[in-house]
């Protein structure tokens, strides 16, 4: 494969352009090749940078525009009438000038990036980021003449669920693979900084943890981790986040082990769940309400099958992270409080443990 073919299949990766079978492919010769792996990674910063500098440029044209619809020379000379024009001023203008600012304060952070003021600056420039994300956040919410200011949610979006009441989060490993800062997000929309406490690439799994002051405790967890093997045909079903809101994924557990290449593998469980990359890392339940896997949503290699990585994985992994990590033992759930529930009880009473994960990378 020459340069020009490879820098065509890159773009075809990241575009989304490629069918399972191709993308599943792919990832296989990124994880044996270093070289093309890196030049994957290069060639996704270098198209991140151009897309972030047209949104700057985008970004300002607006500000342009509010700046004129305000009309500053007529604001300057109702001032020297009256001061009571400040309070009409911001009466009309208040979502204008709030959105105004959302951009100003964007802009400048972007600025420091791109003259390099932050380029030997890993922590602030992580910190940073995670500022721009929610800045940008803020701004969706914000409209200027019935149009929204258009935001970037994330480079990687996927699902986590609590596995302690101190904020301790699992999902998948692929999602926050290479992350330079990470949120997550409630069901009532509350964004929180996390960072990587522990990973098994091995095994697709990694551990957050909160650690946004804004955050209060959950509570205890209504759910059990069950270190049993699940019957195949039992009803199962995940939340997760495929979309902004929060999604049910109704199903049967299919098979007792997955599908790697022409071998089984005893590590995953086949269910029929239908799921999308933004499931990965959601919790798999059973009928009762037992937590029995994390739903893994990529790099399938059998056509319409869906797998999730079976709970004892998980419950080794926790008792694997160094004592040294954690502020306090994490000790899992024994007490499951959803068996006698209707699902629509079982939700109401799950969803506030099920968190939306946004990936931030250059």
């Amino acid at each position: 494969m020459n340069d020009n073919e490879l820098l065509e299949q890159i773009e075809r990766y990241l575009n989304g352009e490629m069918t399972k079978q191709e993308r599943a492919a792919f990832e296989i010769l990124r994880s044996e090749n270093a070289e093309i792996n890196e030049k994957v990674v290069e060639h996704k910063h270098f198209t991140n940078l151009i897309k972030q500098y047209g949104e700057r440029l985008e970004l300002e044209k607006r500000l342009d525009a509010i700046h004129n619809e305000i009309d500053v020379e007529t604001l300057e000379d109702e001032l020297k009438i009256h001061p009571s024009f400040i309070v009409r001023l911001w009466r009309n203008h208040h979502s204008k000038i709030s959105v105004a600012a959302s951009i100003a304060i964007f802009s400048v952070l972007v600025t420091l990036f791109y003259t390099g003021y932050l380029t030997n600056r890993d922590q602030d420039y992580r910190y940073l980021s995670g500022e721009i994300a929610q800045i940008k956040q803020q701004m969706k919410t914000q409209q200027r003449v019935g149009m929204k200011v258009p935001v970037n949610p994330g480079n990687i979006r996927g699902t986590g669920f609590a596995v302690s009441s101190n904020g301790c989060i699992v999902t998948n490993f692929h999602v926050v693979r290479n992350a330079d800062s990470v949120y997550v997000q409630s069901v009532d929309g509350k964004s929180y900084r996390a960072k990587v406490l522990y990973t098994e690439p091995q095994n697709d799994i990694a551990v957050l943890q909160i650690n946004d002051t804004s955050f209060k405790t959950l509570g205890t967890l209504p759910y059990a981790f069950k270190n049993s093997e699940t019957e195949i045909g039992e009803s199962v079903f995940t939340l997760g986040y495929p979309r902004d809101a929060m999604v049910l994924g109704p199903g049967y557990l299919t098979a007792s082990t997955g599908f790697n290449g022409a071998t089984t593998d005893s590590t995953f469980y086949q269910v029929s769940i239908p799921v999308t990359f933004g499931n990965s890392g959601g919790p798999l339940l059973d009928n009762k309400g037992n937590i029995i896997g994390i739903i893994k949503a990529s790099e399938t290699h059998v056509e319409g099958a869906n797998f999730a990585i079976k709970s004892n994985y998980l419950i080794k992994a926790i008792q694997d992270i160094p004592a040294d990590s954690l502020n306090r033992p994490l000790i899992l759930n024994t007490k499951n409080t959803l068996a006698n529930l209707t699902r629509v009880q079982q939700i109401k009473k799950l969803q506030n443990y099920v968190f939306m994960v946004r990936v931030y990378n250059q």
